[in-house]
């Protein structure tokens, strides 16, 4: 998977989705032209995660929409997903491989060694960030900025994600620092108009 598919790689939280819900979203996102999304729900149950997998694979394989699911790769098989993706301290991708070798796998780094490590055991792609502030991943501390950025994309050769307060106004940023893509949640999940933010996203990144 030298060049992925996509460029923009939707990520869900259901919480930002209000008033609509996130199967409607991930529809109108998916009609629209998003060809990735992964499934990060933590806070369900093995049931309602499973349950929810379900239904967003009914819908993203009506539009050929790679489908990755967080961290579970149970989950991922049981809904013949795309793809898992992993946390720093998730297992290895090559592990996950050796369960199911067509499952792409992507991981979220955070540092350009987590970066190489992850390549290393078998990472398809990288999520690096958050590149600006945002509060779904303040935790994880200060912002990375565009130079570290810069700098896992020089140090690695596998495709990066920029992920973290990106918006399409300075997408652009990360991809002249070597980005090959973007990856957020709150842009799409929380748009009023998802077509027409998709659209931006379209225009900033020549394909979705």
């Amino acid at each position: 998977m030298n060049k992925p598919p996509f460029r923009y790689y939707l990520i869900t939280n259901r919480k930002k989705c209000a008033p609509q819900n996130l199967t409607e979203v991930v529809t109108e996102a998916c009609r629209n032209g998003i060809k990735a999304v992964q499934v990060r729900e933590k806070d369900l149950s093995t049931k309602e995660l499973y349950r929810l997998a379900v239904k967003l694979r009914g819908i993203t394989r009506k539009t050929q929409t790679r489908l990755f699911i967080n961290d579970r790769a149970d989950i991922a098989i049981s809904v013949d997903a795309d793809g898992v993706h992993c946390r720093e301290k998730s297992m290895h991708p090559n592990d996950i491989k050796k369960i199911n070798s067509s499952l792409l796998v992507g991981s979220s780094v955070h540092s350009v060694e987590l970066a190489k490590h992850a390549e290393e055991n078998g990472a398809d792609f990288l999520q690096f960030g958050p590149v600006y502030y945002t509060s779904s991943k303040a935790r994880y501390g200060e912002p990375q900025g565009i130079d570290k950025l810069r700098k896992v994309c020089d140090e690695t050769t596998i495709p990066v994600y920029a992920v973290g307060g990106i918006t399409p106004e300075h997408a652009s940023d990360c991809i002249n620092a070597g980005a090959f893509g973007v990856a957020g949640i709150s842009s799409i999940m929380g748009a009023e108009d998802i077509p027409e933010k998709v659209d931006q996203w379209e225009k900033v990144l020549k394909y979705l």
